[in-house]
């Protein structure tokens, strides 16, 4: 499930973020008129409805942005003042959901001051009181370290790697990254009860041939657990690790499965949204296709073959955003960062994403979703599929208009970017369910506004 890439930390900051809000309203509502006041709930509400919408925007729901306190107060301040923004958008349009005379003053002065205090105390409380889970990781392979790097620099997991175990007795002590080999395999029960170890974590790339079975196994009977990388991988990461990936766990894994339930409502939302989407954003088409053709020579579309499901070479269109001859004399070529082949108007549609409107209508003919990954070019894909193992496993799903590749990691343009994204076009497959589709909708809003991995 898509929930498990969400930090139970985070989960549990917004909801009582929330009930501050909340709290911080209802008292401005009785400090400023003495009385609680009618409504004042749901209007309170909508208030905190807003102001986290915009936290969110702001990425102050980012664990990495409570480490710089100045950070984390501007970015609060100008959280409220765009919240404050809105609401007076709202109220002018809904005058009926007003807190009341001057109580909404009070209640920003409040909210600022509650929810920075209560940001402090949470860091605090997360760093000295929460619990962490405490990892083991055997092994000293290139997954094992990777997964220890990326859990290292995001603490905000709440995940603590307590050393490394390796069979060669002579490479104890040895360092790896931060820690190092604590221990070898006959140590590992030791290591357990006295680290108070959650899970002790297994590559079975490491396994293989390197590490006895039967003593882990004897081990696990006796109450030490153990879990496979890759799945702690993806629990934590939100993407499958291509290093430890093998068809077996791909086979026998929770995950991956197709339902006509699923299928059926994913269709329903991919063609009335794309045939609204259409259909509100047809004049703006219209002005960007016009503007397209006045300001560089060549036809307003581009048309381009892409593949999708199982393999199937489609063609994507979208508004031109670069010379007509960009690739005259190259071939395909992945597009680089300020790439001298986009046009000035190409370069704003790309910023925004504008180019990608036309793509509503191979939304709505089925060859492509709304959400999944992102469909690339034949020629690319050839090459991929040699250098890249499981590559192809990306066709297995409709590909989309955006996807969980595309709200977490930059724009890619190399083969190593390719690897980088497949790891979460794995995952998208693997956990894919209308509810993961709506959460990489609501991303992809906030990508797009803050103009973010375009290239």
């Amino acid at each position: 499930m898509f929930v498990r890439s969400i930090p139970r930390r985070t989960v549990a900051l917004i909801v009582c973020e929330a009930l501050v809000i909340l709290a911080a309203v209802c008292l401005a509502a009785y400090i400023r008129l003495g009385a609680w006041t009618t409504g004042i709930l749901d209007k309170a509400a909508v208030i905190a409805v807003v102001t986290q919408l915009c936290m969110y925007f702001g990425d102050l729901y980012d664990f990495r942005t409570l480490s710089d306190r100045r950070e984390l107060f501007v970015r609060s301040v100008q959280a409220l003042g765009a919240a404050s923004l809105v609401l007076a958008v709202i109220y002018f349009w809904f005058p009926n959901l007003i807190v009341g005379r001057g109580v909404f003053l009070v209640a920003a002065v409040l909210a600022i001051t509650l929810l920075f205090g209560w940001r402090v105390l949470f860091e605090w409380t997360s760093r000295h009181v929460g619990s962490r889970a405490r990892l083991l990781l055997v092994g000293t392979g290139e997954g094992a370290v990777r997964l220890a790097r990326e859990l290292y620099e995001r603490r905000e997991l709440g995940v603590d790697i307590i050393g490394f175990i390796d069979p060669d007795p002579a490479r104890v002590g040895a360092p790896v990254i931060n820690p190092g080999v604590i221990g070898t395999i006959d140590d590992i029960p030791a290591i357990v009860r006295a680290r108070s170890v959650a899970a002790v974590v297994v590559s079975l790339a490491d396994a293989r041939g390197k590490l006895p079975m039967e003593k882990l196994l004897e081990m696990k009977l006796d109450g030490v657990s153990f879990e496979h990388l890759a799945s702690v991988y993806e629990k934590y990461t939100g993407k499958i690790a291509l290093e430890n990936l093998r068809p077996s766990w791909l086979i026998f894994s929770e995950g991956f499965r197709r339902s006509r339930v699923h299928e059926t409502g994913k269709r329903l939302m991919d063609v009335s949204m794309a045939a609204v989407g259409l259909l509100l954003a047809s004049p703006l088409m219209l002005i960007i296709a016009v503007a397209t053709k006045l300001t560089s020579h060549g036809p307003a579309f581009y048309h381009q073959q892409r593949v999708g499901l199982h393999g199937h070479v489609f063609t994507v269109h979208k508004f031109r955003s670069m010379r007509q001859d960009a690739e005259k004399e190259t071939g395909a070529v992945w597009a680089r960062l300020n790439d001298e082949r986009v046009t000035p108007l190409g370069r704003v549609l790309r910023r925004t994403r504008l180019d990608e409107l036309p793509q509503l209508w191979t939304v709505l003919r089925g060859d492509m979703s709304l959400v999944g990954p992102r469909p690339e070019r034949p020629e690319f894909v050839r090459s991929l599929t040699k250098e890249i193992p499981f590559y192809g496993q990306r066709h297995a799903v409709r590909p989309g208009l955006t996807g969980w590749a595309q709200v977490c990691y930059t724009y890619g343009a190399s083969v190593e970017d390719a690897m980088e994204k497949l790891q979460y076009d794995l995952f998208y497959i693997k956990n894919r369910s209308l509810a993961f589709d709506l959460f990489i909708a609501a991303k992809t809003v906030k990508t797009v506004l803050m103009q973010r991995g375009a290239q």
